[in-house]
């Protein structure tokens, strides 16, 4: 979702502390970047290690006749391939799922149908090894709902009503449909698989775990153990893990909030440090919990990671603690050497930081059960990157360093509740909104996407975040030594600066080998593929005057640091969590916000993409993406 409502402040960053902006620029003031660098002689320059074996990625083995840059009302793909439409909001996800219907819509209805804004796409293969890619569990995050392009009669500055509240509030969370691939080659929902669920912010119940449960500063009234909480929202980028549950990451909850705090109430600074209260949603006006001046520690119990067992559907989720309160973008998962998970993380704001949480106990794979509460117990760690290509993860735990009664943390609770506090303290390196963080186990390398920026000054550029008013953002790599992904210790650099070639006012770079449709601003998702390519979704390329869309990144060779365009959004959409299955025949990506943009409304959106029926307003969704000759997408 773009940032650009949300109004917290790091005080960090108001204090004039050193940003990775900063550090960037000292060293590319030494070290210019030269079209065909290698990986290796880059890293090398470095001291990088490059893990046990470099991915085979690069542009140069793709073979798809690359997209132009463009705008217009529907989705573009290359000559030879097909974007099947999977989902759509409204569809049904069960056998008695009611009729989408947009002008008489109800929270019963939707609660039994697919959600709004489709954001991170997990897919988790079902059957026999062979078949992996032919049926599966389709994973969906429902980010956040567009009010004005989704109910009718908006458009005058009508206040939305209890009932269109309630159906917002069952829009948001996640879908888990089990999903098929048919003889042609298109996928369909099973809808009476037992499997398929619907998660919503208004009525599925949840578990609080980890250090924080149980805290004073997650009780309420209506939860005074402060150990369940009703619903997630906000669900962003996520994850699914090795032993088949699904992350979903809540990003932006401060915006679901109305009200005001009492003067001199103890969460005042707390709320103030994420934004609370946000007041994009008229939520408070009818249900107390979303009005922090009745319920003031309802946002404590936002902003977490949440795990979902997919293949339990009557188990109840659980918000892990342990793993920090900000606002999560991504959860990916992978295993270190040594059996320990680890999970990656953006927290999505203007000059906050880069996460990563180790598991303390090691993955079984033989007993899926002894992995169920895995996420539970490990240590949270948040990034410094240093202008040498150096980065330092810095454990966040009570009692250590600044973590202590002193600063007002009195216990690991408070250390995890306010993570942002605790981090600023540790003295992390401020970012250009980190995104999604996406780590590779076959290459030892783990991609940051930094979207953009545009409130950073020249006085704190720093290397990791180089520019000032970073409209179009960057693409950090992590080498984390050996492949060790629990490393406290590990090199970066960049990979590109984002924006127009052509024009040296951009402060870009990209290899001189991407064409003028190759390079884009902004990014958002990636993927690796299962040959090893990196591909990038973004949000915002707007702003470079072409729609968003997924472009192939080279990684390797002489190739490295090239774009090639693949997939062009309709108008007003962003384009998120492209997900491949095992065998790379099928692409999923997530079109959220179609029609949105100045001005839009559900009357007269941008687009009335998928459907284009005259009375049908444009609708979030998920395609399949398929070569038509069957062969692998890319090559």
């Amino acid at each position: 979702m773009d940032d650009s409502e949300n109004k917290t402040t790091n005080p960090r960053i108001a204090a004039g502390a050193q940003t990775i902006a900063d550090i960037i620029t000292n060293r590319l003031s030494r070290r210019s970047f030269l079209g065909g660098v290698s990986a290796a002689a880059a890293t090398a320059g470095l001291g990088c290690a490059t893990g046990p074996r470099s991915a085979p990625n690069a542009a140069a083995d793709v073979t798809f006749a690359e997209i132009a840059r463009g705008a217009g009302g529907d989705h573009h793909l290359p000559d030879g391939y097909a974007a099947d439409l999977l989902l759509r909001w409204g569809d049904a996800v069960f056998p008695d799922s009611p009729a989408f219907d947009p002008y008489n819509q109800t929270a019963a209805a939707q609660e039994r149908q697919f959600g709004y804004n489709n954001d991170f796409i997990g897919y988790y293969p079902l059957g026999a090894a062979g078949a992996d890619s032919r049926r599966g569990l389709l994973c969906v995050n429902h980010e956040y709902t567009s009010t004005r392009l989704m109910f009718p009669g908006l458009s005058g500055g009508r206040i939305p009503s209890r009932e269109e509240c309630a159906v917002e509030m069952a829009a948001h969370g996640g879908t888990i449909v089990e999903i098929e691939r048919t003889r042609n080659g298109a996928w369909r929902p099973v809808l009476d698989s037992r499997f398929n669920r619907r998660i919503t912010s208004g009525g599925t119940a949840m578990t609080l775990t980890g250090p924080a449960a149980g805290s004073d500063r997650l009780k309420t009234r209506d939860d005074p153990t402060g150990r369940q909480v009703i619903g997630t929202m906000n669900n962003c980028a996520g994850g699914v893990t090795p032993w088949g549950t699904y992350l979903m990451a809540e990003e932006n909850f401060n915006g679901n909030f109305l009200g005001a705090l009492a003067d001199g109430h103890p969460e005042a600074e707390n709320h103030a440090r994420y934004g609370v209260p946000g007041g994009w949603y008229q939520w408070g006006r009818y249900f107390d919990r979303f009005d922090v001046s009745k319920t003031p520690n309802e946002p404590n119990r936002f902003g977490w990671v949440v795990e979902v067992d997919i293949l339990d559907p009557t188990s109840m989720p659980k918000k892990r603690t342990t793993m920090g309160r900000f606002k999560h973008e991504g959860a990916e998962s992978v295993i270190a050497p040594d059996g320990r998970v680890v999970v990656y993380m953006g927290d999505d704001q203007r000059f906050d930081y880069v996460y990563k949480f180790v598991t303390a106990r090691t993955f079984d794979p033989v007993d899926r059960t002894a992995n169920l509460d895995l996420l539970d117990e490990g240590t949270l760690y948040v990034a410094r990157f240093g202008e040498d290509g150096g980065l330092d993860w810095m454990a966040l735990n009570f009692g250590e360093g600044p973590l202590t009664p002193q600063n007002g943390f009195y216990s690991q609770a408070d250390v995890l509740i306010e993570t942002r506090r605790a981090a600023d303290l540790l003295g992390a390196t401020p970012m250009d909104r980190p995104e999604d963080v996406e780590p590779d186990p076959a290459s030892g390398r783990v991609y940051l996407m930094l979207t953009n920026n545009t409130r950073r000054t020249a006085e704190q550029v720093d290397a990791a975040n180089p520019r000032a008013n970073n409209a179009f953002g960057h693409i950090i790599e992590i080498v984390e030594p050996d492949g060790d992904f629990t490393a406290t210790r590990s090199r970066w650099d960049i990979l590109v600066r984002c924006g127009d070639p052509a024009d040296p006012q951009t402060g870009s770079m990209w290899n001189p080998a991407t064409s003028e449709n190759g390079w884009f601003g902004s990014p958002d998702n990636c993927a690796v593929d299962p040959s090893g390519r990196l591909w990038i979704a973004t949000d915002g390329n707007e702003a470079t005057g072409a729609n968003d869309g997924l472009w192939a990144l080279a990684t390797d060779g002489d190739k490295r640091g090239t774009g090639r365009a693949f997939f062009r959004a309709p108008n007003g959409a962003e384009v998120c969590g492209p997900r491949f299955t095992p065998d790379g025949k099928t692409l999923f990506l997530a079109v959220q916000h179609p029609g949105d943009g100045r001005g839009t409304s559900f009357e007269a959106p941008s687009t009335r993409w998928p459907d284009f029926a005259e009375r049908m307003p444009p609708r979030p969704s998920v395609v399949a993406i398929r070569r038509q000759d069957g062969a692998d997408i890319g090559v």
